[in-house]
């Protein structure tokens, strides 16, 4: 294979992974997309290290100039700089497949190197991006139940032993070596096809509802306030129906993230309206709110339980965005880019403990926003006691992108992995419910008010997913820095 060739088809592959998340969602097509990264980095073996380095540079910067096209909704500076911050990894990626597959077995030391990768840049820079994993693809695939006693790295590790198994044909091609792939590829599926789901230790029934209120307008343009009183606006209707029998009587209302930028806990005013609001519904409130930090240029976050008597325990998102809701470096960038100082005005600082949150009797783990895609945010609401899963969600900046799409997915990977409901409160969109087979029980219409409401089945059990996921993710590192580094049994 000529170099030329192989680059472009390197290229190509990344579009056709690609492709394999919303809007298109074609199922598989990132298993083909790296089997032929796979392909073409074996090909490129005689040549120098750095042709292999530049084939998985452009593997990932075709793939990920197509996932994240959404990102040009905040800016291009942002969806440019966001692509080449992953480019990198990608390239990483070819060179230690590179080095795997010099050795024997290098089917299994080539998938530690990828999930390696994958977890490497779902933590740096700074909080990682953790978007656009294999695994996350399994969704309405028979692959989709190993999430839930693998995790997401095992279930990147499944599909990546397929994509490497089709790759081997290509390859060297035998009549042997095909029946073993296609035993295996077929024992896989039938076997996770099989593999039960549901809810992990079923324990009551709670009802929910989830109010989307909508938003004023164009994002970065909304007056201070409005967002709240559409939310408020959205949550009297719903108290009305209650009262009037349309609606069941709620245990848990559920309000999404930013639905109000009016801190309640400074204004009275607002925490009047909230006070109000409980009482008319005669049930707690989970607020997503912007609420002021510790000084003037900080601001978090959170979810914030209101009950009769007043706000409760508090969640603070985790991982907050970079260049979206906190700016690193900005004493040397605000000379450089004006607008960062006018969009991103206050710093929003990272929450510490879990969203383990006691709502009216209930343990609800919450996540909020992009908090879903990060393994160790929603396995640690579940060892803290989470009943059920909730992500408090705004996307209102990709409304009209894929984003929520790839996001909701996300979502619903997640309720099968812990065992648990997950329900999706947005302030425009999408708004869903998902169960524990990451079945879509309910979605809101998008961009405009709405409300859900859901009798909620409880989860007192963990998952082996959750259990397990951190463990055998360390597991699939551990045998990709074998790969790297070359130490295993090199294949005659």
């Amino acid at each position: 294979m000529r170099t030329t060739v192989a680059l472009v088809a390197s290229a190509a592959a990344g579009v056709v992974s690609a492709l394999a998340f919303d809007p298109l969602a074609v199922p598989y097509a990132m298993v083909v997309g790296v089997a032929v990264l796979l392909v073409v980095v074996h090909h490129l073996q005689p040549r120098r290290a750095r042709v292999t380095l530049a084939a998985g540079a452009l593997y990932g910067l075709a793939f990920m100039a197509v996932l994240i096209w959404w990102m040009r909704a905040v800016s291009d500076g942002a969806y440019v700089a966001l692509v080449l911050a992953q480019v990198p990894f990608l390239a990483l990626a070819a060179l230690g497949l590179r080095r795997s597959m010099r050795l024997r077995w290098w089917p299994v030391w080539a998938t530690g190197v990828w999930v390696g990768v994958e977890m490497l840049r779902g933590r740096v820079p700074f909080s990682g991006f953790p978007w656009g994993r294999l695994g996350h693809t399994a969704i309405d695939t028979p692959f989709e139940s190993s999430v839930r006693y693998v995790g997401v790295p095992g279930t990147s590790a499944i599909l990546f032993a397929i994509a490497a198994g089709i790759a081997s044909l290509v390859i060297a091609f035998s009549v042997r070596r095909a029946l073993g792939v296609v035993a295996g590829v077929v024992a896989a599926t039938v076997v996770c096809a099989l593999l039960p789901t549901g809810v992990a230790g079923p324990g009551g029934t709670r009802q929910f509802s989830l109010v989307q209120g909508d938003v004023p307008g164009v994002f970065l343009t909304w007056p201070r306030g409005e967002i709240f009183g559409l939310h408020v606006a959205e949550t009297r209707r719903l108290a009305d129906d209650v009262r009037a029998g349309r609606v069941p009587q709620p245990d848990v209302v559920l309000w999404p993230e930013n639905a109000t930028d009016i801190d309640p806990l400074k204004d009275a005013n607002a925490a009047a309206v909230l006070d109000d609001l409980v009482a008319d519904l005669g049930a707690p409130l989970l607020v997503g709110g912007i609420l002021d930090g510790p000084t003037d240029t900080t601001a978090l976050n959170a979810g914030l339980v209101w009950t009769a008597d007043g706000p409760g325990e508090k969640y603070v998102k985790r991982r907050p965005v970079p260049y979206g809701e906190y700016v690193p470096f900005r004493q040397q960038l605000g000379s450089i880019v004006p607008r960062i100082d006018r969009d991103i005005p206050r710093d929003f600082v990272a929450g510490e403990d879990p969203g383990a949150l006691t709502i009216g009797g209930t343990e609800v783990g919450d996540t909020i926003c992009w908090d879903i895609a990060y393994d160790d945010v929603v396995r640690d609401d579940v060892e803290g006691g989470a009943e059920v899963m909730v992500v408090q969600t705004s996307n209102a900046a990709f409304t009209g992108t894929a984003q929520p799409d790839q996001q909701f997915k996300i979502s619903r990977l997640r309720a099968i992995e812990t065992g648990r409901w997950v329900l999706v409160p947005s302030t425009n969109g999408v708004s869903g419910v998902v169960d524990a087979d990451g079945d879509v029980v309910e979605v809101a219409p998008r961009q405009q008010p709405a409300t859900l409401s859901a009798s909620v089945p409880l989860a007192t059990e963990q998952t082996l997913g959750v259990r397990w996921g951190r463990e055998i993710g360390w597991l699939l590192v551990a045998i990709g820095l074998v790969g790297f580094v070359g130490r295993a049994p090199r294949r005659r």
